[in-house]
C-alpha cells in the first residue's frame, strides 16, 4: 500500500514538473536569478532595484523567444522560408531592444548616470538579444528532431510489436492444427497412447496460451515444450523414427523469445520424416553457452518428395520465424538452411544479450 502511494506521488510529480506552464517559468526563474547573481556582484545598488531591472531583460527575452517559438519558426522557419525568417527575427529584435532601452531608461529616472551610459551603450544592447535569439532557434530546432525521432521510435514499436502479435497469433493455431491431427490419427487406431497425448497438448496448450504472451520466457520452458512435442511425435510415429534430442550446457536464467525452434521441428517431421515409407531419423542439438544458444537439427528425408494431393494451408513457420529473428534480435542471429538430397538441416546461432 505504501509502496504504492509513493510510485502515484511521484507520478503526480513528475507530470507536474513536465508540465509546459510549469517547466518553462522554472527555466525563467534560473535565467532571473542568474542574471541577477552576475549584476549584484560588485554593485551599489539594491537588490530589489536590480532585479527590477533584469525583470524588465527578461521580459523581453520572454517576447523574442516566445515570438520566434510561436509564430516565425511554425510559418517561415519550418516551411524553409529561410531568407523571410531571418529578415523577420532581425526586425524583431531591432523593433524589440529600443522599447527594453526606453523602459529601463524611465526606471533610470532618478540615476542620470545610468541614463547616459544606457544611450551610449545602445548598440550594445542588441547583442544579447540576437543571441538569445539565435539560441531559442538552436533550442527549438533540436527539441523539435529529438520529438520527431521519438515519435518515429514510438510508431516503429508499435509497428512491430503488431506485426510480433500477428506473426505469433499464425504460429499458435499453425502448432495446435498439427497436434490436433497427431490426436485424431492415434484415436482413430484406438491407441492406448492417447491419454499420454492429451496431457502433452494439455502442457503444450498451457505454455502456449499463457506464458508466450510475455515478451521473453525462460529457456528451460522453451526447452521443456520441446520435450513435451518430441514426446508427441515419438508416441505418433512409433519405431519408424529415431528422434535424438541433446541438451549441452547450463540452462539457468537465459531468457528468449517464445517459439523460436519449434517452427524448425514441425518441419523436420511434416517435410521430411512423414514423407518416409522406412525409417527415418532427426537429430537435435541445443548447445547453452551463458548468453548464446546454439541450435542444430537435421533430418532425414525421400530423394523424392511425393506430390501434395491438396493444396497445403502451412508453410508459415519458417517465414515467420524468419522475421522474428529479424525483430527480435536484429544483428544478433545467424540462420543457414541445408537442403541436401538425403537430410535437411537448420543451424541456428542467436545471442540472448
Amino acid at each position: 500500500m505504501e509502496l504504492t502511494l509513493n510510485q502515484d506521488l511521484r507520478n503526480t510529480l513528475y507530470r507536474f514538473f513536465t508540465t509546459r506552464l510549469v517547466y518553462h517559468t522554472f527555466f525563467w526563474m534560473v535565467v532571473l536569478a542568474i542574471l541577477t547573481i552576475i549584476e549584484i556582484v560588485g554593485s551599489d545598488h539594491s537588490f530589489f532595484f536590480i532585479i527590477g531591472n533584469n525583470i524588465i531583460r527578461l521580459i523581453v527575452f520572454c517576447i523574442i523567444v516566445y515570438f520566434n517559438f510561436n509564430y516565425l519558426i511554425p510559418n517561415y522557419l519550418t516551411q524553409k522560408k529561410f531568407s523571410t525568417y531571418f529578415i523577420l527575427l532581425i526586425l524583431a529584435v531591432i523593433i524589440i531592444t529600443p522599447l527594453e532601452n526606453l523602459l529601463l531608461y524611465f526606471k533610470f529616472s532618478n540615476y542620470p548616470e545610468l541614463q547616459t551610459f544606457l544611450v551610449k551603450d545602445l548598440n550594445l544592447s542588441f547583442l544579447p538579444n540576437f543571441l538569445l535569439a539565435g539560441i531559442s532557434t538552436l533550442i527549438k530546432i533540436v527539441t523539435d528532431w529529438a520529438k520527431t525521432l521519438r515519435e518515429k521510435q514510438q510508431i516503429h514499436t508499435q509497428t512491430m510489436q503488431s506485426e510480433l502479435r500477428f506473426l505469433k497469433s499464425q504460429i499458435n493455431p499453425h502448432f495446435l492444427f498439427n497436434t490436433l491431427n497427431n490426436l485424431y490419427a492415434l484415436t482413430l487406431k484406438k491407441s492406448d497412447k492417447a491419454p499420454e497425448i492429451v496431457i502433452k497438448l494439455s502442457e503444450m496448450m498451457r505454455y502456449m496460451l499463457y506464458e508466450c504472451n510475455e515478451k521473453q520466457v525462460l529457456l528451460s520452458k522453451e526447452v521443456h515444450y520441446l520435450h513435451n512435442y518430441l514426446d508427441l511425435e515419438s508416441l505418433r510415429q512409433g519405431k519408424n523414427v529415431d528422434i535424438k534430442f541433446e541438451v549441452r550446457g547450463n540452462i539457468s536464467e537465459q531468457k528468449i523469445a517464445p517459439l523460436m525452434f519449434i517452427p524448425f521441428l514441425e518441419n523436420s517431421f511434416k517435410h521430411g520424416l512423414n514423407n518416409h515409407i522406412s525409417k527415418g531419423f532427426v537429430d537435435i542439438q541445443l548447445e547453452v553457452d551463458e548468453n548464446k544458444v546454439h541450435l542444430f537439427i537435421e533430418n532425414s528425408k525421400p530423394e523424392s518428395m511425393p506430390k501434395p494431393t491438396h493444396r497445403r494451408s502451412g508453410g508459415i513457420g519458417l517465414v515467420n520465424v524468419r522475421r522474428r529473428l529479424e525483430l527480435l534480435y536484429p544483428n544478433k542471429y545467424d540462420l543457414k538452411i541445408a537442403d541436401n538430397p538425403n537430410t535437411y538441416a537448420v543451424t541456428m546461432d542467436i545471442d540472448l544479450d
